[in-house]
Order: structure tokens, then C-alpha cells, then sequence
């Protein structure tokens, strides 16, 4: 599935911009369509996501896990063992790549979990790049331990108190930087959104997963998944497992929410179930909105997945029933991230349980001769504290 010339999914998608940015999106589109073509730079990125971010990532056949729920066979698309902790780094060495072919000196970016700023500030790194990340208040509170990393990298890290502190006003932040310095200025954004080309980009570099995924589950059990599962913010890491199976009719796809405190309160990030269609950052999709469009706050305990909106390939799947997208809660999450844990030796991020507690739920309706793979998109470090306020009582 590819976007229309105007970058639309169905009716999703478009370039919602500021007249300032009509052209430095028109070079990245026209950047982006030759290099995607360059047999030099798909090598030298092939290379650094080999060499340096550490792919191809193990599918890892999880018994203990799939003993335990007694129903299908589930892998594990381990996302949690490349450089720097995260599938992040599969984009951000293909934008930051795409800045060094376009000349641009300074790199910008946003982060909630702060998995994406760290990929960034690593890429520049690498590179010899001016690094500045954007990053909620309320996030650099709960993620300290990325902050830290991308300060260790190098990056800039900017502070946004605005609005909710969260995801959502660090995007706000970063495009009126790349507003005022477009010139010699990238925006590496983190997810499959924004306006056109970004979605398309951005799912493209994360298709190596369910690329691998294909190959590697095939030579394992010699035909495909039944199920593919992944958490859904913004969507990247679940379209990048996704895409490459869109044809393969009978692999069904279950992308998860965050249900927060549940869907029935005002506290929650389900964007497709409880949302509506709208415009944010530069894109017409699924977000979450009051009657008179006013954005609404979104709330997830993963940092990651606390973003009002979503992708607009994920809306257009949605739409047209490819998809199936779910939400889990909070505690149904945390439940989650201590069972991997405890059955595989394996903690995951926040982001990350949520999908693994939907197979939970899925588990006991499918029978031993179903495969279901679960994208393990981060690992869970950098949610120790909070995971540790949030809940240990009740597992004590």
C-alpha cells in the first residue's frame, strides 16, 4: 500500500503545512524518492543497521511464555535488542542519512518515552551532527534515565512546559523550531506521522522488521504467523511489522492501544477506538478531540504511547478492516511487563506490554497449531521507576 502523489492512505494523510515548510517538504519528498531508488544508499544503510545497530534481530520462539497461556505458539521479534535499546534506531539512521544527503548541519527532534531522542542523539553522534531533542516536562520526570543518555550523546535537550508536557507539545516545539531554521535544519520525527512524506519515510525505514520477521518465520516453521500484534502510539514500530504482510490476507494484525485507565474515562490514548477524524501535525487521521476540535489530552503510563493521534496508514487499516486495534489498561500492562519478565527473563518496555498483555487475552482463544509474533519493540530499563511506583504492592 503506498500513498497517493498528494500522500494520502484512502483519505488519510495529506500536508496539512505552514507555507514555510511547502518547500523543504517538496525537497524531502523528491530527496526521499531518489534515494529510496539509490542502490548506494539503501547499501550504506543496509550496512549501519548490520554493522552498527546490530540487525537482522532474533524472532525468538518464547515456550516458557506460550506454556504458560496453553494456547498458540508465540514469537518474539526481539526490536529490544538493537543499539540503543529500541526499533527507534532503524529510522534514525535512515533520516539522519537522508540530513547528510541533503546537507543539513542541524538535526532536531521530539521524544516521549525518549527511546526516539536517544536514536537521534546517537545518529548525529555518529555522524558529527548538531543534535537538539524536544521533550514534555512531565516526560523528562519519567524517563530520566534516557534523558541522561541523550545529554551523554551529546544532544540538546529542551524542555517543553506547554500544554500537557507530553509528546503531543514536544511535536508542537519542534516543528515551530524547524519553522524558524528550516533552512539548515532536519526534522527526524519519530513516528509514522506528520505530513507527507514522513509517514511513507518513516514506515518504509521500519519495514525491515516484518521484512526479517518473513524471512525468519518461514525457515522457522516453514509457513507465515497467524497473528502479527504490536502497541500502537503513533504507530511505527506496528506498521513496520506490519506493511510487508498487507497482501497476505489470512496473517491477521492486532495493534494496541493504551486504554490507560480505561476507555470509559477521559484517561486513555485509544485513538482509533474512542477517536475521530482530524488534523494534527500536518496530517488528517484518527485523533483524539472534543466536539469543537480542541486536541484532548491523552494518558498512557507509557510514555510512548501518551500521544493523542495516530498514524494515517493506520487509520486507512482501520478503515478498511486490515486491522483489528484493541486497548489495554494500565495494570493490564504492568501485568504484562512482570510475566514476560518472570517466564522468559525478558523485561519490555511499557510500550511493549501492552501488546504482550493482549496475547494474554488472545492466547485462550486460539488453539496449539496458531502462530502469533509480538513485536518486543523497546526494553524495559529505561520504565523501571515507573514501574516501581506504580505498582508493586499488589505483586508483593
Amino acid at each position: 500500500m503506498q500513498p497517493d502523489k498528494q500522500g494520502y492512505f484512502g483519505r488519510f494523510g495529506g500536508k496539512f503545512i505552514p507555507e514555510t515548510l511547502t518547500t523543504v517538504l517538496k525537497e524531502l519528498g523528491a530527496e526521499y524518492s531518489h534515494a529510496r531508488k539509490d542502490k548506494i544508499f539503501q547499501k550504506e544503510l543496509s550496512c549501519y543497521l548490520n554493522e552498527y545497530a546490530g540487525r537482522p534481530t532474533p524472532l525468538y520462539y518464547a515456550a516458557r511464555f506460550s506454556k504458560f497461556l496453553k494456547g498458540p505458539k508465540i514469537y518474539l521479534k526481539r526490536e529490544d535488542l538493537c543499539h540503543t535499546g529500541a526499533h527507534k534506531i532503524n529510522n534514525t539512521l535512515g533520516q539522519v542519512l537522508l540530513a547528510r544527503r541533503m546537507k543539513k548541519q542541524r538535526i532536531i527532534a521530539e521524544t516521549g518515552a525518549g527511546q526516539h531522542g536517544v536514536a537521534t542523539a546517537t545518529a548525529a553522534a555518529m555522524f558529527g551532527l548538531k543534535c537538539v531533542v524536544y521533550m514534555g516536562v512531565k516526560d523528562i520526570e519519567r524517563q530520566a534515565l534516557n534523558v541522561f543518555r541523550m545529554k551523554l550523546l551529546g544532544a540538546e535537550l529542551r524542555p517543553v512546559t506547554s500544554g500537557s508536557q507530553t509528546l503531543k507539545d514536544a511535536c508542537n516545539e519542534a516543528i515551530r523550531d524547524w519553522v524558524t531554521n528550516v533552512k539548515d535544519t532536519y526534522y527526524v520525527i519519530g513516528s509514522v506521522v506528520g505530513p507527507h512524506p514522513y509517514p511513507m519515510m518513516v514506515r518504509d525505514f521500519q519495514t525491515v522488521i516484518g521484512k526479517e520477521t518473513r524471512v525468519q518465520i518461514l525457515k522457522k516453521e516453514g509457513r507465515l504467523p497467524d497473528y502479527l500484534v504490536a502497541c500502537v502510539g503513533g504507530g511505527s514500530n506496528s506498521i513496520g511489522l506490519f506493511h510487508p504482510f498487507f497482501n497476505d490476507k489470512k496473517v491477521k494484525f492486532a495493534g494496541i492501544e493504551a486504554a490507560g485507565f480505561g476507555i470509559k474515562t477521559s484517561k486513555h490514548a485509544a485513538t482509533l477506538i474512542k477517536g475521530s477524524i482530524g488534523v494534527l501535525h500536518g496530517a488528517k487521521s484518527y485523533l483524539l478531540q472534543d466536539k469543537d476540535g480542541q486536541i484532548n489530552i491523552a494518558h498512557s503510563l507509557a510514555p510512548g504511547l501518551d500521544y493523542p493521534g495516530v498514524g494515517p496508514e493506520h487509520s486507512y487499516y482501520k478503515e478498511i478492516g486490515r486491522a483489528r486495534y484493541l486497548a489495554v489498561t494500565d495494570k493490564q500492562a504492568l501485568a504484562g511487563l512482570k510475566l514476560l519478565s518472570e517466564v522468559e527473563g525478558i523485561i519490555p518496555a511499557l510500550e511493549s506490554a501492552h501488546a504482550i498483555a493482549y496475547v494474554q487475552k488472545l492466547a485462550p482463544q486460539l488453539t496449539k497449531n496458531k502462530i502469533v509474533v509480538v513485536c518486543l519493540s523497546g526494553r524495559g530499563d529505561k520504565d523501571i521507576d515507573i514501574v516501581q511506583k506504580a505498582n508493586l504492592k499488589r505483586f508483593n
